[in-house]
């Protein structure tokens, strides 16, 4: 029982649990987790929805379908609208498995609202025991304008067999022999993490997203200048002010360590929290940050939007969680050793598609 590690994944693709539209990518298969993969239309939709208990999300496109979308070439979603992709991906799930999904790193880091959606569906990103049936992928770009094409993954999905959340007291034991973070740990309903506004060296924190950029191309790869489209943040004095309606790009003060018998999961936004949400991307993979991927620990970068009315946000000021899962079994491949882990031993980073340095 647990999350389903990359070669069970890879079995349930052999015995058709896992049904494809075109033969796997090679990097794909993810040690606890699978890319979804874009079809080749999109359509442009009145509004986010979901189909609701006995009716598909076919049906429910007739109600709300603008107009229909040919991606073979590529095409351009725009800013503040909102789209419904078919995936390449479907499912024949056992009654035992289950599933959740979860937008890629690279997708939150440019606040593209990106969620899964099924046929009966009554929540995004969850799937439920036995589900059988087609994966859309709900796509709304917050802050820039994308270029998408066939195939290109933005989501991923993981699996899971019955209960395999660790109690507090179990990640207490856990941090106790193989340390989660690399200061004290605050452990209540998941693991704690805090915001970092005061940097070892220099004042820059963060990013702001800039309001009228350019087109960014998903598959161009270290090819932007970050200055066209993002401010950078700097302070002196610990703390920043968020502005309503902004996206900005943060790093979490702790390095975070994934085990390689576990998987972590970013907890959504809590109210009480304060006036912003900080998760676009959940999911963290075994031997993320961890020494037996070649790992000394990577900090958690933060995607956060505020919300309703200016807030301040001071260094060390504890903005999420991450909830640890056992895995059925140690993947094959950890995160970072011998994949393109573009996120191992990460700091304050932006999405793979600017230029570093």
């Amino acid at each position: 029982m647990g999350v389903l590690a990359q070669q069970h994944i890879e079995a349930m693709v052999d015995r058709r649990a896992i049904q494809i539209a075109a033969p796997l990518d090679g990097d794909q298969i993810q040690p606890a987790s699978l890319d979804l993969r874009l079809g080749t239309v999109a359509y442009r939709v009145r509004a986010s929805f979901l189909p609701g208990a006995g009716r598909t999300v076919a049906r429910r496109l007739a109600d709300f379908q603008m107009h229909e979308i040919d991606l073979s070439d590529g095409a351009v979603l725009e800013k503040g609208c909102v789209y419904v992709v078919p995936l390449m991906e479907s499912l024949d799930l056992d009654d035992d498995t289950q599933a959740v999904a979860n937008a890629k790193s690279s997708t939150g880091r440019l606040d593209l609202l990106t969620r899964t959606i099924t046929d009966h569906g009554t929540e995004f990103d969850r799937i439920p025991a036995g589900y059988k049936g087609p994966l859309y992928a709900e796509i709304c770009p917050r802050s820039f304008s994308v270029l998408v094409r066939p195939g290109q993954r933005l989501n991923q999905i993981r699996f899971r067999q019955g209960q395999a959340v660790l109690s507090d007291a179990d990640l207490r034991a856990l941090h106790s022999d193989t340390p989660l973070v690399s200061t004290d740990a605050l452990i209540e309903d998941g693991l704690g993490f805090s915001v970092d506004l005061s940097p070892a060296k220099g004042t820059l924190v963060g990013y702001r997203a800039k309001p009228h950029t350019d087109v960014i191309d998903l598959s161009l790869i270290n090819h932007y200048d970050p200055a066209d489209f993002w401010e950078e943040l700097h302070t002196k004095d610990g703390k920043i002010i968020l502005d309503p309606g902004a996206f900005y790009i943060l790093v979490s003060r702790e390095a975070v360590t994934i085990p390689p018998q576990y998987a972590a999961e970013m907890a959504p936004f809590l109210a009480m929290v304060g006036e912003f949400r900080v998760h676009y991307a959940g999911f963290f993979d075994p031997g993320f940050g961890h020494s037996a991927a070649g790992g000394t620990g990577s900090r958690g970068v933060l995607e956060v939007r505020c919300h309703e009315a200016p807030f301040v946000l001071e260094h060390g000021q504890i903005v999420g969680r991450l909830v640890y899962e056992k895995m059925a079994d140690v993947p094959a491949t950890l995160y970072g050793a011998d994949l393109s882990s573009n996120y191992q031993g990460q700091g304050l980073k932006l999405s793979k598609h600017f230029k570093t340095g």
